[in-house]
């Protein structure tokens, strides 16, 4: 849609200066006419211009929060998004709702709309919207995503406040350890190079670590880039993404605690699109897109198939052997019961707990464990150098 940058005065005269999107420079004219806004000048931005920034997840948080409101409270749906437009001056939420509007005006429905967007409206943004839009209950399916993505946003600040101080001190202990082994440690041993006594064998060993260090230390650093370049590299193709998702799920602790947070995810999705009256196979089926390990997703493919032939939910899940057996268990009892989404819901809660105490307890380990490994490295470095230094005392006594 074609970007016009504008000059133009409000009711009071006051002086705006901005862009807005629009399919014509009539339809540019009538967007600001909405707004209370006269056009003096009107102009065509090129279309080498900047592409618009991508919403974040805070602000698609917020557009999602915001709209459900208004719309709760009967307001329709072109009026919400005017007034949102007028709020909002974040220059990435002011072009969406720009061209949401004039999407709406060619006759689109909110979910087309939003599908033309693309990032960040996912699968299952435009899915839940689209039921919303067919049930007539939009605002307060709009409340429910809202819900989900704050906490979606919630739990991604408190992964990414715990993973701070274990990188952190990582990295601090390495930069310490190669700062005494290239540095401190070769300017000691030389000492022990000139008094011509033999070394033992735990000052040897440290001398040739010390030594590989410094000499191939620069080709050390440009093989980790190269692997890390190659690797990601091969990680975007489909083929070796599915072999290391296979391998991350055969590790011990690790693959469980990975099935864990990939069934609570498709779990919590197929309530959300089952709670708003989307059917089971395109919930299914927009839920997949949900799962990030590629084998999970696969097994999920053939759950559908399976579903789509007349095989109960529960079963297929059962089949498919890469799920765990209380999610199984909990669809059952929610096909037999009629209440699917409830017992999604709490399976959901259930394996999103469960996940949060296995990750805090592996963070609770993980500081004494550095210690440990720290303690172990300074010590093994102590002895390497202390001990040529006693041989060398003792002989001179004798």
């Amino acid at each position: 849609m074609p970007t016009y940058r504008y000059q133009a005065v409000d009711m009071n005269g006051k002086a705006h200066k901005a862009s807005v999107q629009a399919d014509s420079e009539r339809h540019a004219r009538q967007l600001l006419r909405e707004q209370g806004l006269f056009a003096r000048q009107l102009q065509r931005q090129d279309s080498a211009q900047p592409r618009r920034q991508r919403l974040t997840r805070a602000q698609l948080c917020e557009l999602t929060r915001q709209l459900a409101t208004l719309i709760g409270a009967g307001i329709p749906l072109v009026d919400a998004l005017a007034t949102l437009e007028r709020q909002l001056r974040q220059p990435a939420l002011h072009a969406v709702l720009v061209t949401l509007r004039g999407s709406l005006a060619e006759g689109l429905g909110l979910a087309r709309s939003l599908a033309r967007q693309g990032a960040p409206f996912t699968g299952l943004y435009c899915a839940l919207v689209e039921a919303g839009e067919r049930s007539g209950r939009l605002g307060q399916v709009l409340a429910r995503l809202a819900d989900h993505l704050e906490q979606v946003q919630r739990q991604r600040h408190k992964a990414r406040t715990a993973l701070i101080y274990p990188v952190v001190l990582m990295g601090v202990s390495l930069a310490v350890v190669i700062g005494l082994m290239t540095f401190v440690v070769p300017k000691l041993t030389e000492q022990f190079a000139h008094s011509g006594q033999s070394l033992p064998l735990i000052t040897s060993l440290l001398i040739g670590i010390s030594q590989g260090l410094v000499q191939a230390g620069a080709y050390l650093l440009a093989l980790a880039i190269g692997l890390a370049v190659a690797g990601g590299w091969l990680l975007r193709k489909p083929h070796w993404r599915l072999r290391r998702d296979d391998l991350l799920l055969r590790l011990p602790r690790v693959g469980a605690l990975l099935q864990v947070l990939e069934s609570a995810r498709l779990a919590r999705s197929l309530a959300i699109l089952c709670g708003s009256g989307v059917a089971l196979l395109e919930a299914l089926q927009v839920a997949t897109e949900t799962v990030g390990n590629l084998r999970i997703r696969a097994a999920m493919a053939q759950v559908r198939q399976q579903v789509q032939g007349g095989t109960s939910l529960h079963r297929a899940l059962d089949g498919a052997g890469q799920f765990p057996p209380l999610l199984v268990n909990m669809v059952g009892s929610g096909e037999a019961s009629g209440t699917l989404a409830d017992m999604l819901e709490r399976v959901a809660d259930d394996q999103e707990r469960g996940f949060a105490r296995q990750v805090d307890t592996a963070m609770a380990l993980f500081e004494p464990l550095m210690i440990l490994v720290m303690g172990a490295v300074v010590l093994f470095i102590v002895l390497a150098v202390l001990l040529p230094i006693m041989q060398l005392n003792q002989g001179l006594q004798l």
